[in-house]
């Protein structure tokens, strides 16, 4: 049994074109959409390729997602900086009726068992919640409570926009890193998991899908095309900011 684990596609169109392609060729058996589908430049046309697929797939719900149904219903956040309340809105005003009952539907985390590697469980930040942060550099002790007695072989994760492959206690904990906004090189990260876990980096064309991006009247579309797609922060910055935050809901 072979798994795509797609997680953090932002809508990012381009970026999900090019890994689609990647995973037709891999001949998975099913694809698993691990949050933050939203938001992004491009949500509905990213959301319409994904349910367009001949392939078995299941959704997760992350954080961004849950924010924008939040807007669709009338409320909002008020934790969250303008800037990213800005793009929320923008993106609940996308979003047909028909797409908000898909979003609805899709749960905070799946399980199911890969043959090769056991009982796997995604969620998209932490088993707890959808928003706390720890990278590779979090220190093990302060992962066990949160990993130990899961009953599973193997965590994917997301949320922080970077792979890594490491071990909490007996967990294998392993984060998919992000389609649509990776930090450190550019293009898009991604999951194969079985018969091992595979991290896998497709390239595409960055100045098109930054053009691409530009064109749409998503509010930050140049910010988006030339720090998310063009020239991403580095992975060491960002474990910077993050150990800042770690472990915060």
């Amino acid at each position: 049994m072979r798994v795509a684990a797609l997680y953090d596609i932002h809508g990012n169109l381009p970026a999900l074109e090019a890994v689609v392609d990647e995973v037709r060729r891999s001949e998975v058996d099913r694809v698993v959409v691990g949050g933050d589908l939203f938001p992004g430049p491009m949500p509905c046309e990213t959301l319409d390729l994904l349910l367009s697929l001949d392939l078995p797939i299941q959704f997760l719900r992350g954080n961004g997602d849950r924010e924008v149904l939040a807007r669709r219903a009338g409320a909002e956040n008020p934790k969250l900086p303008e800037p990213v309340r800005e793009v929320i809105r923008w993106v609940a005003e996308q979003i047909s009726p028909e797409h908000e009952v898909e979003i609805a539907g899709w749960p905070e985390m799946l399980r199911f068992e890969i043959p090769s590697l056991g009982e796997m469980l995604f969620c998209h930040a932490t088993p707890r919640n959808d928003t706390e942060i720890f990278t590779r550099a979090t220190p093990e002790e302060q992962l066990v409570p949160i990993f130990a007695d899961l009953g599973v072989s193997v965590v994917v994760c997301g949320h922080t926009h970077m792979p890594f492959d490491r071990n909490v206690g007996a967990v294998r904990v392993v984060n998919a890193g992000s389609v649509g906004m990776p930090f450190g090189k550019p293009g898009a990260d991604w999951l194969l998991l079985g018969p091992d876990v595979e991290p896998r980096h497709t390239a595409y064309d960055l100045e098109d899908a930054a053009g691409r991006i530009r064109a749409t009247g998503y509010p930050q579309a140049e910010d988006f095309a030339a720090r998310n797609v063009l020239s991403p922060p580095t992975e060491d910055e960002m474990l910077d900011v993050f150990s800042r935050v770690e472990l915060r809901t």
